[in-house]
């Protein structure tokens, strides 16, 4: 295993383009996700990612500054879920290994993973130093869907209230 690959467990999906690549104002981005871990019960994950973080930069013999870096505190972001979060951001060229329970291929029409609910991933991060700057990234391995969660966002509205029962009327007249 890399110095520098990451497996988070049981840790909230946010923003995912998992299945397709994201596109932002007509233009088509990585797959990529993020991923929530709270900030009280994985204190030691979150620890152990930012160990690795700063063994990327010593290895690199570089300081990055946090603006800089795939892992930012929730707290100053106003997203479902981002509060008493850590949220590291993953992305990639090619589309992650995204997986169930039990192992099995997961596809867009399963409808899962979603944004809210848990997932284990696989993460390795990697240094850039190139004329964009020095930047600590993620790439984007593989995701194992755990259990629903509420999901994020308002999701489509159930809107059937909203209609009369037409099933008797003649549609013809």
């Amino acid at each position: 295993m890399s110095d520098y690959k990451i497996k988070l467990s049981n840790v909230r999906l946010s923003f995912p383009s998992i299945f397709t690549k994201s596109e932002f104002n007509g233009t088509v981005g990585k797959f990529e996700a993020t991923f929530l871990m709270n900030k009280d019960s994985q204190a030691k994950m979150i620890a152990d990612v930012q160990a690795k973080i700063a063994l990327i930069q010593k290895d690199n013999k570089a300081k990055v500054s946090p603006d800089k870096i795939c892992l930012k505190d929730g707290e100053f972001v106003e997203y479902d879920g981002y509060a008493n979060a850590m949220s590291i951001k993953a992305g990639s060229n090619r589309r992650p290994t995204i997986i169930d329970r039990d192992k099995t291929p997961l596809v867009e029409e399963d409808n899962k993973p979603y944004a809210g609910c848990y997932v284990n991933a696989v993460l390795e991060l990697w240094f850039q130093d190139n004329s964009y700057g020095k930047r600590v990234n993620c790439n984007l391995t593989g995701i194992q869907f755990v259990k629903d969660g509420e999901a994020f966002g308002a999701g489509n509205q159930d809107s059937s209230d909203e209609f009369d029962d037409i099933s008797d009327e003649d549609m013809l007249g």
